[in-house]
């Protein structure tokens, strides 16, 4: 779609997800969280934006996802649905926000759609939040499911490790992505793991699976907008590629700046506004009484 005038294209759905994994057209998927890059996304013909918690991190400055609060991803969902008016828009339920109740679930994954302007919530989780799934697809919201490596609980799992290295893990990982797909989720996230996990589990449902740090063969891949551009300088995870150096422009950019205050050569000639002439002529005279 690069390239495309967006005016010519239409707003990527659900359904058009099922479609391109019938077709076999790689679905790309990527963070954003403010109208900015929301509408550079939108403009470059990406399927999908997720508003992910990873906010609380590349964003807020959190040491991980765990303390991102609803209100605080609500307002950046809001501020992408104004820059992005193609892409299937999803917000990203943060922890606690749906373990508690299917109830209160329900209920959060509303406010996403209500309150935040998003079209789909994705969920972190395998066959432990299935019955979560099932009752926010029952309300009418489409689901994204998370499986493998979790964020949120990533604590339980030892950590960011790969998932999937063992003929066990693998059963376990499959099992997750068809108990997902029975209760209603309209795609798979598959994080961390091992390429050949995730092309089983990619032939094995029938919704679309979303890569990230899980080879080649998913049915399309998802990354943080950080990692790609390189803004995020704390790390750059493993599975991700940097396409450009975007701390490194911004550092070179304000240091020049600051050196332009402090030398008095910014602001220049045409940074400054003036007065017309007969007015100048007018506050001269007046200075000088």
């Amino acid at each position: 779609m690069s390239g495309h005038d967006p005016a010519e294209r239409q707003r990527v759905s659900v359904a058009t997800f099922r479609s391109m994994k019938k077709q076999g057209r790689k679905i790309v998927m990527v963070t954003a969280y403010d109208y900015p890059s929301a509408s550079i996304a939108d403009s470059v013909g990406v399927d999908s934006i997720l508003v992910g918690d990873s906010y609380g991190m590349v964003v807020l400055g959190y040491d991980n996802t765990i303390p991102v609060t609803m209100d605080e991803l609500l307002p950046a969902c809001r501020a992408v649905r104004r820059g992005a008016t193609h892409p299937l828009l999803i917000g990203d339920m943060p922890f606690m926000s749906f373990q508690a109740s299917k109830t209160e679930a329900v209920r959060n994954a509303g406010r996403f759609v209500k309150d935040g302007g998003m079209q789909a919530i994705k969920v972190e989780g395998g066959r432990d939040v299935s019955r979560i799934v099932k009752a926010i697809v029952r309300a009418g919201i489409p689901v994204l499911g998370h499986i493998g490596v979790t964020p949120q609980t990533a604590t339980i799992q030892g950590g960011y490790k790969i998932q999937g290295r063992t003929a066990d893990s693998a059963a376990d990982l499959i099992e997750d992505a068809a108990s997902l797909e029975e209760a209603g989720a309209f795609g798979i996230v598959l994080e961390m793991v091992t390429e050949e996990v995730a092309e089983i589990v990619t032939e094995r449902v029938s919704v679309p699976t979303i890569g990230i740090g899980s080879g080649r063969f998913c049915d399309g891949q998802v990354l943080v907008l950080h990692d790609i551009i390189g803004l995020y300088p704390r790390f750059t995870p493993r599975f991700a590629k940097r396409y450009a150096d975007a701390a490194g422009l911004l550092k070179q950019s304000i240091e020049k700046y600051a050196s332009e205050v402090r030398a008095g050569t910014f602001p220049e000639e045409q940074n400054v506004f003036r007065m017309e002439e007969d007015q100048r002529q007018q506050l001269n005279a007046r200075r000088k009484t």
